[in-house]
């Protein structure tokens, strides 16, 4: 059994430049669309042609080359990173809440790969 019940959600971020100027490549060369622009949170969303996945984009003056994090939806971040903190899972720094918008947490497996978890706090707008 799991230590945490991850949902039928899973964004795949992407560190770039110009999130609008990417989120256009992504509809014009892959067809996804623009779910939506968050400029508080300087944060891109569109949606895949697969159930469940979407693009984050996450604008940075000098983002990493190559770096993907895979980011998946929970119902309750706070539990589910107790537990994996008391199974020794280490976490980037402290949990970030963007109100009314989204609670996330970045963590490590063993090979330190970058993992989020994303509870949604839009109330299911």
């Amino acid at each position: 059994m799991p230590l945490v019940s991850i949902e039928n959600t899973i964004t795949i971020a992407l560190s770039v430049t110009d999130r609008y100027k990417s989120a256009k490549w992504y509809e014009n060369m892959l067809g996804f669309q623009t779910n939506f622009h968050s400029d508080e949170a300087g944060w891109s969303e569109l949606q895949t042609k697969t159930t469940g996945v979407t693009i984050g984009l996450g604008e940075h003056t000098k983002p990493a080359p190559g770096n993907c994090v895979p980011v998946f939806g929970i119902a309750d971040l706070d539990t589910a990173r107790q537990k994996l903190e008391h199974a020794k899972v280490k976490f980037d720094g402290e949990t970030d809440v963007v109100e009314g918008m989204v609670k996330t947490a970045t963590f490590y497996d063993p090979d330190g790969n970058a993992l989020m978890l994303a509870e949604d706090l839009t109330g299911g707008i």
